[in-house]
Protein backbone atom coordinates (compact mmCIF):
# COMPACT_ATOMS: atom_id res chain seq x y z
CA UNK A 1 0.00 0.00 0.00
CA UNK A 2 1.06 3.61 -0.55
CA UNK A 3 2.24 5.93 2.19
CA UNK A 4 -0.37 8.53 3.14
CA UNK A 5 0.11 12.15 4.20
CA UNK A 6 -2.68 14.10 5.92
CA UNK A 7 -2.13 17.86 6.20
CA UNK A 8 -0.17 19.99 3.73
CA UNK A 9 0.31 23.25 5.58
CA UNK A 10 3.45 25.29 6.19
CA UNK A 11 5.31 22.20 7.42
CA UNK A 12 3.40 19.34 5.83
CA UNK A 13 3.75 20.46 2.24
CA UNK A 14 7.58 20.56 2.11
CA UNK A 15 7.78 17.36 4.14
CA UNK A 16 5.53 15.54 1.68
CA UNK A 17 7.48 16.96 -1.26
CA UNK A 18 10.70 15.58 0.18
CA UNK A 19 9.10 12.14 0.45
CA UNK A 20 8.07 12.33 -3.20
CA UNK A 21 11.52 13.43 -4.32
CA UNK A 22 12.98 10.40 -2.55
CA UNK A 23 10.70 8.12 -4.55
CA UNK A 24 8.15 7.38 -1.83
CA UNK A 25 4.77 6.44 -3.37
CA UNK A 26 2.46 8.95 -1.74
CA UNK A 27 -1.25 9.63 -1.52
CA UNK A 28 -2.16 12.97 0.06
CA UNK A 29 -5.13 14.89 1.39
CA UNK A 30 -5.49 18.47 2.56
CA UNK A 31 -8.52 20.47 3.61
CA UNK A 32 -7.61 23.14 1.04
CA UNK A 33 -7.45 21.77 -2.52
CA UNK A 34 -4.62 23.97 -3.92
CA UNK A 35 -1.96 22.39 -1.70
CA UNK A 36 -3.07 18.89 -2.68
CA UNK A 37 -3.02 19.86 -6.35
CA UNK A 38 0.55 21.13 -5.96
CA UNK A 39 1.52 17.71 -4.62
CA UNK A 40 -0.33 16.00 -7.47
CA UNK A 41 1.73 18.04 -9.92
CA UNK A 42 4.85 16.73 -8.17
CA UNK A 43 3.74 13.12 -8.58
CA UNK A 44 1.51 12.31 -5.62
CA UNK A 45 -1.93 10.77 -5.85
CA UNK A 46 -4.67 12.76 -4.17
CA UNK A 47 -7.45 11.36 -2.01
CA UNK A 48 -11.02 12.62 -2.10
CA UNK A 49 -11.28 12.55 1.70
CA UNK A 50 -9.32 11.40 4.75
CA UNK A 51 -11.36 8.16 4.71
CA UNK A 52 -10.38 7.60 1.08
CA UNK A 53 -6.73 8.11 1.96
CA UNK A 54 -6.98 5.69 4.86
CA UNK A 55 -8.42 3.04 2.55
CA UNK A 56 -5.43 3.39 0.23
CA UNK A 57 -2.47 3.89 2.57
CA UNK A 58 -1.03 1.48 5.11
CA UNK A 59 1.21 3.97 6.92
CA UNK A 60 -0.16 7.49 7.30
CA UNK A 61 1.79 10.56 8.34
CA UNK A 62 -0.47 13.01 10.16
CA UNK A 63 0.65 16.66 10.17
CA UNK A 64 -2.50 18.46 11.28
CA UNK A 65 -3.06 21.58 13.34
CA UNK A 66 -4.46 20.09 16.53
CA UNK A 67 -6.31 17.23 18.15
CA UNK A 68 -9.70 18.36 16.84
CA UNK A 69 -8.42 18.22 13.26
CA UNK A 70 -6.90 14.77 13.83
CA UNK A 71 -10.11 13.43 15.39
CA UNK A 72 -12.15 14.77 12.49
CA UNK A 73 -9.91 13.20 9.85
CA UNK A 74 -9.79 9.82 11.58
CA UNK A 75 -13.49 9.80 12.41
CA UNK A 76 -12.66 9.45 16.09
CA UNK A 77 -15.79 9.21 18.19
CA UNK A 78 -17.79 7.77 15.27
CA UNK A 79 -18.49 4.18 14.16
CA UNK A 80 -16.11 4.71 11.22
CA UNK A 81 -13.04 5.16 13.41
CA UNK A 82 -12.21 1.49 13.95
CA UNK A 83 -12.40 0.67 10.24
CA UNK A 84 -10.34 3.75 9.38
CA UNK A 85 -7.40 2.81 11.61
CA UNK A 86 -7.47 -1.00 11.85
CA UNK A 87 -4.39 -2.49 10.23
CA UNK A 88 -2.84 0.95 9.70
CA UNK A 89 0.13 2.67 11.31
CA UNK A 90 -0.71 6.28 12.21
CA UNK A 91 2.33 8.53 12.62
CA UNK A 92 1.44 11.66 14.60
CA UNK A 93 3.98 14.32 13.55
CA UNK A 94 2.30 17.44 14.88
CA UNK A 95 2.20 18.84 18.40
CA UNK A 96 -0.62 18.10 20.83
CA UNK A 97 -0.80 17.56 24.55
CA UNK A 98 0.82 14.38 25.88
CA UNK A 99 -2.52 13.38 27.40
CA UNK A 100 -4.26 13.63 24.04
CA UNK A 101 -1.61 11.45 22.43
CA UNK A 102 -1.91 8.78 25.12
CA UNK A 103 -5.66 8.59 24.60
CA UNK A 104 -5.34 8.43 20.81
CA UNK A 105 -2.76 5.66 21.02
CA UNK A 106 -5.00 3.60 23.30
CA UNK A 107 -7.97 3.89 20.93
CA UNK A 108 -5.97 3.13 17.80
CA UNK A 109 -4.38 0.04 19.35
CA UNK A 110 -7.75 -1.14 20.68
CA UNK A 111 -9.10 -0.89 17.11
CA UNK A 112 -6.27 -3.03 15.74
CA UNK A 113 -3.97 -0.30 14.48
CA UNK A 114 -0.49 0.91 15.36
CA UNK A 115 0.55 4.34 16.55
CA UNK A 116 3.83 6.23 16.55
CA UNK A 117 4.50 9.69 17.92
CA UNK A 118 6.97 11.49 15.67
CA UNK A 119 6.86 15.25 16.34
CA UNK A 120 9.59 17.23 14.63
CA UNK A 121 11.82 20.10 15.66
CA UNK A 122 12.39 22.76 13.02
CA UNK A 123 10.47 25.37 11.04
CA UNK A 124 9.67 25.84 7.36
CA UNK A 125 13.26 26.26 6.12
CA UNK A 126 14.56 23.03 7.70
CA UNK A 127 11.40 21.28 6.47
CA UNK A 128 12.15 22.41 2.93
CA UNK A 129 15.77 21.26 3.23
CA UNK A 130 14.88 17.87 4.75
CA UNK A 131 16.78 18.87 7.90
CA UNK A 132 14.13 18.37 10.57
CA UNK A 133 14.82 16.45 13.77
CA UNK A 134 12.27 13.77 14.68
CA UNK A 135 11.50 12.35 18.09
CA UNK A 136 9.78 8.96 18.10
CA UNK A 137 7.78 7.08 20.70
CA UNK A 138 5.59 3.98 20.63
CA UNK A 139 5.80 0.22 20.37
CA UNK A 140 9.29 -0.92 19.38
CA UNK A 141 8.18 -2.73 16.22
CA UNK A 142 6.10 0.18 14.95
CA UNK A 143 8.87 2.70 15.68
CA UNK A 144 11.43 0.51 13.91
CA UNK A 145 9.20 0.27 10.84
CA UNK A 146 8.54 4.01 10.68
CA UNK A 147 12.02 5.31 11.44
CA UNK A 148 13.61 4.68 8.01
CA UNK A 149 10.63 6.28 6.25
CA UNK A 150 11.52 9.60 7.92
CA UNK A 151 14.95 9.89 6.27
CA UNK A 152 13.85 12.18 3.38
CA UNK A 153 12.33 14.62 5.88
CA UNK A 154 14.63 14.38 8.90
CA UNK A 155 18.41 14.33 9.17
CA UNK A 156 18.27 13.01 12.75
CA UNK A 157 15.81 10.78 14.59
CA UNK A 158 15.73 9.99 18.30
CA UNK A 159 13.76 7.19 19.97
CA UNK A 160 12.18 8.45 23.20
CA UNK A 161 10.58 5.33 24.65
CA UNK A 162 6.84 4.78 25.01
CA UNK A 163 4.14 7.35 24.25
CA UNK A 164 4.11 10.24 25.20
CA UNK A 165 7.89 10.39 25.48
CA UNK A 166 8.38 12.03 22.10
CA UNK A 167 5.89 14.81 22.76
CA UNK A 168 7.38 15.50 26.17
CA UNK A 169 10.77 15.77 24.48
CA UNK A 170 9.30 18.10 21.84
CA UNK A 171 7.74 20.35 24.48
CA UNK A 172 11.07 20.51 26.33
CA UNK A 173 12.87 21.52 23.12
CA UNK A 174 10.19 24.08 22.30
CA UNK A 175 10.43 25.66 25.73
CA UNK A 176 14.09 26.39 24.97
CA UNK A 177 13.28 27.62 21.46
CA UNK A 178 10.54 30.01 22.62
CA UNK A 179 12.63 31.55 25.37
CA UNK A 180 15.73 31.85 23.14
CA UNK A 181 13.89 33.60 20.30
CA UNK A 182 12.12 35.91 22.73
CA UNK A 183 15.45 36.73 24.39
CA UNK A 184 17.08 37.45 21.02
CA UNK A 185 14.19 39.71 20.05
CA UNK A 186 14.26 41.60 23.35
CA UNK A 187 18.03 42.08 23.08
CA UNK A 188 17.60 43.42 19.54
CA UNK A 189 14.96 45.86 20.80
CA UNK A 190 17.19 46.96 23.70
CA UNK A 191 20.08 47.60 21.32
CA UNK A 192 17.94 49.66 18.96
CA UNK A 193 16.45 51.74 21.81
CA UNK A 194 19.95 52.63 23.01
CA UNK A 195 21.26 53.68 19.63
CA UNK A 196 23.41 50.60 19.09
CA UNK A 197 23.95 49.79 15.42
CA UNK A 198 21.56 46.86 14.92
CA UNK A 199 23.55 45.28 12.10
CA UNK A 200 26.75 45.42 14.14
CA UNK A 201 24.97 44.03 17.20
CA UNK A 202 23.88 40.99 15.22
CA UNK A 203 27.38 40.60 13.73
CA UNK A 204 28.92 40.64 17.22
CA UNK A 205 26.37 38.08 18.37
CA UNK A 206 27.08 35.88 15.35
CA UNK A 207 30.84 35.97 15.98
CA UNK A 208 30.56 34.91 19.60
CA UNK A 209 29.62 31.82 21.60
CA UNK A 210 25.88 32.70 21.74
CA UNK A 211 25.44 32.24 17.99
CA UNK A 212 23.27 29.33 16.91
CA UNK A 213 21.28 28.05 13.99
CA UNK A 214 18.25 29.80 15.46
CA UNK A 215 19.97 33.17 15.84
CA UNK A 216 21.39 32.92 12.32
CA UNK A 217 17.94 32.19 10.93
CA UNK A 218 16.09 34.88 12.87
CA UNK A 219 18.66 37.71 12.89
CA UNK A 220 18.24 38.72 9.22
CA UNK A 221 14.47 38.69 9.68
CA UNK A 222 14.74 41.00 12.70
CA UNK A 223 17.03 43.36 10.83
CA UNK A 224 14.65 43.55 7.85
CA UNK A 225 11.49 43.46 10.00
CA UNK A 226 10.55 40.49 7.85
CA UNK A 227 7.61 38.81 9.58
CA UNK A 228 6.83 36.29 6.84
CA UNK A 229 6.13 32.99 8.47
CA UNK A 230 8.64 30.30 9.30
CA UNK A 231 6.99 29.38 12.59
CA UNK A 232 3.68 31.19 13.05
CA UNK A 233 3.02 33.21 16.19
CA UNK A 234 -0.30 31.40 16.67
CA UNK A 235 1.45 28.02 16.55
CA UNK A 236 4.10 29.22 19.00
CA UNK A 237 1.34 30.37 21.34
CA UNK A 238 -0.31 26.94 21.08
CA UNK A 239 2.99 25.27 21.98
CA UNK A 240 3.52 27.74 24.79
CA UNK A 241 0.13 26.86 26.24
CA UNK A 242 0.76 23.11 25.93
CA UNK A 243 4.05 23.46 27.79
CA UNK A 244 2.44 25.62 30.45
CA UNK A 245 -0.36 23.10 30.95
CA UNK A 246 2.11 20.22 31.28
CA UNK A 247 4.17 22.28 33.72
CA UNK A 248 1.15 23.10 35.87
CA UNK A 249 0.06 19.44 35.88
CA UNK A 250 3.47 18.40 37.22
CA UNK A 251 3.94 21.42 39.56
CA UNK A 252 6.98 22.54 37.53
CA UNK A 253 8.04 26.19 37.70
CA UNK A 254 8.43 27.89 34.29
CA UNK A 255 9.00 31.60 35.02
CA UNK A 256 10.60 32.42 31.65
CA UNK A 257 7.93 30.56 29.73
CA UNK A 258 5.18 32.34 31.63
CA UNK A 259 6.56 35.70 30.49
CA UNK A 260 6.75 34.42 26.91
CA UNK A 261 3.17 33.16 27.16
CA UNK A 262 1.96 36.67 27.93
CA UNK A 263 4.01 38.16 25.09
CA UNK A 264 2.89 35.61 22.51
CA UNK A 265 -0.72 36.04 23.59
CA UNK A 266 -0.35 39.73 22.74
CA UNK A 267 1.42 38.86 19.46
CA UNK A 268 -1.15 36.32 18.31
CA UNK A 269 -3.98 38.73 19.10
CA UNK A 270 -2.68 41.07 16.38
CA UNK A 271 -0.42 38.98 14.08
CA UNK A 272 -1.37 35.29 14.39
CA UNK A 273 -0.02 34.34 10.94
CA UNK A 274 3.24 36.29 11.30
CA UNK A 275 6.53 34.63 12.16
CA UNK A 276 7.33 34.22 15.83
CA UNK A 277 9.76 37.17 15.69
CA UNK A 278 6.66 39.35 15.49
CA UNK A 279 6.90 39.14 19.28
CA UNK A 280 9.11 42.18 18.65
CA UNK A 281 5.90 44.17 18.09
CA UNK A 282 4.54 43.13 21.48
CA UNK A 283 7.79 44.19 23.16
CA UNK A 284 7.77 47.49 21.27
CA UNK A 285 4.16 48.08 22.32
CA UNK A 286 5.11 47.65 25.96
CA UNK A 287 7.93 50.17 25.53
CA UNK A 288 5.54 52.65 23.89
CA UNK A 289 3.08 52.21 26.74
CA UNK A 290 5.84 52.82 29.30
CA UNK A 291 6.89 55.99 27.46
CA UNK A 292 3.29 57.26 27.36
CA UNK A 293 2.58 56.41 30.96
CA UNK A 294 5.87 56.17 32.88
CA UNK A 295 5.71 54.53 36.28
CA UNK A 296 5.59 56.80 39.29
CA UNK A 297 9.00 57.48 40.78
CA UNK A 298 9.68 58.53 44.36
Amino acid sequence: MDIGFLGLGVMGRPMALNLLRAGTPLVVWNRGAPAAEALRAAGAETADSPADLLRRAGTVFVMLADGAAIDSCLGRGTPAFAANVAGHTLVHMGTTSPEYSLGLEAEIRAAGGHYVEAPVSGSRAPAEAGRLVAMLAGEDAAVSAVRPLLAPMCHETFVCGPVPGALLMKLSVNLFLITVVTGLTEAFHFAERHGVDARQFLAVLDAGPMASGVSRMKSPKLLARDFTVQAAAADVLMNNRLIAEAARASATATPLLDTCLALFTETADTDPAADMIAVLKAIESRTEAAVRDPPDRP
